[in-house]
């Protein structure tokens, strides 16, 4: 018979992100309250309460804490299985010492509520589930099943019926909004983290690409000189040479490997274009680089510029990849066509790209630019299949523009909006990405030269 709580708690790497000692040291806080506590309603208010009970209960904390501390080492993180069992040790815990003293006449009941706090920022909605339940638990038991408060007369202290019930709502309800608002928050915390953690690398792989680019750049404009001299060498012995020699098949061969090598470095230049002189380059130039890898992908890609009035912007890396990921964005979801339009104003730098697809779902478009908007699986897009639809890609590509000092607006061509595709109108999604002209803007300050200068190599 397969164990069900092994299914429920299954180990997640993921997951492990609680400290042990962190736990530890709440639960010495918790220890040090329920002591002060218990020690000032029996010594200043008089209030007769069940000792011997209270202080087995606390132990129990004090020896798990103990035990802990000298069986496990202090870096111990725990997995959600683990983490659970904690939890639920310290809900037991403090579900006792209420029942032990009044029940929900006592005004710290509502503490219970503390490990659901915990479990719903750092577990699943399963765990958190299972803590809160048995917080529910512990705090109904305690309305009709706890040992009463006594004064030093022998009064007893105790709420009217209407009040232990309102007690019992509300500490329910703090369980369960506490536990939702605090979990709501987390997750977007940890969504927010995982994504920008994606924008960091895909930034970096950029980086290293363009970087790549530059050595590339400088090689084959370093090596293109000998290998020019190495082809006319060789073509010289090839006329000079007899027909049919062994050194004139030597020569053809010479030759032709130079201008394989040439080839060669020619199109390992073209894939990486860092060189000095493209540091800056015509907005239309960066705007074609960005939709250059997408072109083969069986939709059309029409740039549409003024060559008149271009300006010349700072080639970052962080600009070329946040374009890329808003056409391959418009790529997926066209229908036939990508208008990418360039211009530039007295006052902006602007870029749109619109498509002749379906268009953003409306209930979407205020969180576009949001991660992982879609959190249900869907069946698969058959025209996509490969497309999670997650929103990743549009938030990578989001940040990393607004790095550049960008502002994005994301609308639809068609109104009203129909969620059907027009092929050859520009009645799709909509990315409108404008920058302010100045000296913090893209604009480059000034013209670099065109190339640099050349470097003797000593041979």
């Amino acid at each position: 018979m397969p164990d069900s709580s092994a299914d429920l708690f299954e180990a997640n790497p993921g997951r492990s992100w609680i400290k042990l000692r962190t736990l530890n040291i709440l639960r010495w806080v918790a220890v040090g309250g329920q002591i002060g506590a218990i020690g000032v309603a029996d010594r200043v208010f008089g209030i007769q309460i069940e000792l011997g009970y209270c202080a087995a209960v606390v132990g129990l904390s004090i020896i798990a804490n103990i035990v802990f501390h000298f069986v496990y080492p202090e870096n111990k993180r725990l997995n959600e299985r683990e983490a659970v069992g904690m939890l639920l040790f310290d809900t037991l815990q403090l579900g006792l010492l209420i029942v032990l003293s009044g029940g929900l006449n006592n005004p710290f009941a509502v503490l219970i509520a503390a490990p659901v706090t915990v479990s719903a920022t750092a577990l699943s909605l399963r765990a958190t589930l299972l803590v809160g339940a048995a917080a529910i638990a512990f705090t109904s038991f305690a309305v009709d099943l706890h040992i009463p408060l006594y004064t030093a007369d022998g009064s007893v202290l105790e709420l009217p019926e209407v009040f232990v019930f309102g007690a019992w709502v509300a500490i329910v309800t703090a369980i369960g909004f506490i536990a939702a608002y605090t979990r709501r928050v987390s997750s977007e915390t940890q969504a927010m983290s995982q994504a920008l953690l994606a924008t960091q690398m895909a930034l970096a792989r950029e980086q290293k690409l363009t970087d790549l680019g530059g050595v590339v750049a400088a090689a084959a404009h370093e090596l293109g000189t000998p290998l020019a001299t190495i082809k006319l060498v060789s073509s010289e012995m090839v006329s000079d040479l007899p027909e049919g020699s062994d050194l004139r098949d030597d020569a053809e061969l010479i030759r032709d490997q130079a201008d394989r090598c040439r080839d060669i470095l020619r199109s390992m230049g073209r894939s990486g274009k860092d060189d000095l002189h493209l540091r800056q380059a015509p907005l239309v130039a960066v705007v074609e680089e960005a939709a250059e890898p997408h072109r083969d992908r069986g939709k059309d890609i029409v740039i549409e510029a003024d060559e008149d009035n271009q300006a010349m912007i700072q080639r970052r890396p962080e600009l070329v990849h946040g374009l890329r990921n808003l056409v391959q964005n418009a790529v997926d979801f066209a229908a036939t066509t990508v208008w990418v339009e360039a211009d530039t104003t007295d006052t902006a730098i602007m870029i749109r790209i619109v498509d002749d697809g379906a268009g953003y779902p409306p209930h979407l478009l205020g969180r576009i630019g949001d991660p992982f908007i879609r959190r249900r699986r869907t069946a698969p897009d058959a025209q996509r299949p490969e497309y999670e639809g997650m929103g990743l890609g549009l938030f990578i590509a989001k940040t990393l523009l607004e790095r550049t000092g960008a502002e994005l607006t994301f609308a639809n061509g068609q109104d009203p909006y129909t969620g059907v595709a027009r092929p050859n109108e520009r009645s799709g999604a909509i990315v409108e990405v404008v920058w302010p002209r100045g000296t913090d803007s893209i604009e480059a300050a000034e013209r670099l030269p065109m190339l640099g200068e050349n470097v003797v190599i000593a041979g």
